[in-house]
């Protein structure tokens, strides 16, 4: 089971992740995000709208019924030819909704939401780290691959010198989160992301335990 709590990013910010990019195919989520009022029917008409106002052509939008499921690529595939004709998925759903479209999708996605806790349940009494919860998402500009859970070192700037033949210097039967994020970014013609210096991350962004209330 899974339960995520989003917050929509800057409005400037989501801007900056789509400077260049013309054709926007929204995402959203009927789930968590739809709860927590980021990321539904209201929301993605909300987002429409407003980047309709600034330019964009918005060259569809649905609503997945569940975005983190092992059906997303069906319902993705009913929506296939707007998908096509756009340069870019704005996805409204939680972080691991944002990575499991881009693991099924050979297209850039920028993430509209922060995620601020998140866990998922892989089998009896097993759970699985998929986000960090930092609430600084960027996703967007690591082609959908989160490298502050999936390299061992948290690293927001790589690869770091110890890789070897696409291998963690740590873990050599983990796949090095930088080389899946170069070759990822290489396939999808954006390599030149990774040519942004990244920050100083703030883990403190959201204090522990995470607390919501509507």
């Amino acid at each position: 089971m899974i339960r995520s709590i989003t917050q929509q990013k800057p409005e400037e910010e989501v801007d900056r992740l789509l400077d260049g990019l013309g054709r926007v195919f929204i995402i959203g989520c009927g789930t968590c995000v739809t709860l927590t009022h980021t990321g539904g029917e209201a929301e993605v008409k909300a987002m429409k709208e407003r980047l309709t106002g600034k330019g964009k052509m918005i060259t569809g939008d649905m609503v997945l019924p569940v975005a983190c499921d092992n059906l997303t690529r069906e319902a993705l595939n009913e929506y296939g030819e707007q998908i096509d004709q756009s340069d870019v998925l704005l996805i409204m759903t939680c972080a691991f909704g944002v990575q499991t479209i881009a693991s099924q999708l050979k297209k850039m996605v920028v993430p509209a939401l922060d995620t601020l806790f998140i866990g998922k349940e892989i089998g009896i009494g097993r759970f699985d780290e998929i986000c960090t919860q930092c609430g600084t998402c960027i996703l967007g500009e690591t082609g959908g691959i989160c490298p502050v859970t999936s390299c061992h070192k948290g690293l927001v700037n790589g690869p770091c010198g110890g890789t070897n033949n696409g291998k963690c210097e740590i873990d050599n039967e983990k796949d090095c989160a930088w080389t899946l994020i170069y070759n990822r970014l290489k396939e999808l013609g954006r390599l030149d992301a990774m040519k942004k210096l990244q920050k100083p991350r703030n883990h403190q962004g959201e204090p522990s335990p995470g607390k919501y209330m509507l």
